[in-house]
């Protein structure tokens, strides 16, 4: 089992940054990808981005390009989604997500990812 905890959510402005933070534990984190997505009221889950094991290989939703990156610490299990430019259409809860697809390009597709963490709210106004 692996337990995912994310952090760092909040009320923001338009244009405001925001990092968020997922720390891990339970099994092994430096072995496997980790991704994040969002939820918006009344949509579906949506890809945000996601990064390799090693941390060499990393992809975004088009929506993001740009503005967010992912990074991660395997020495302090944690994955890190800086946010910065923030927009209202990025309001949100943010998951974070463990996908045993460790090496290579990570995976964007949610069934990939074997666990979630609890969500984080961002919420941007504007």
């Amino acid at each position: 089992q692996v337990q995912l905890v994310e952090s760092g959510g909040g009320l923001v402005q338009t244009g405001d940054s925001l990092r968020l933070s997922c720390a891990a534990s339970g099994r092994s984190f430096s072995t496997y990808a980790m991704g994040w997505f969002r939820q918006a009221p009344e949509k579906s889950r949506e890809f945000v981005a996601a990064i390799s094991w090693s941390g060499g290989n990393t992809r975004y939703a088009d929506s993001v390009k740009g503005r967010f990156t992912i990074s991660r610490d395997n020495a302090k299990n944690t994955v890190y989604l800086q946010m910065n430019s923030l927009k209202p259409e990025d309001t949100a809860v943010y998951y974070c997500a463990y996908s045993r697809y460790g090496a290579g390009r990570p995976p964007s597709g949610d069934t990939y990812y074997d666990y979630w963490g609890q969500g984080t709210q961002v919420t941007v106004s504007s």
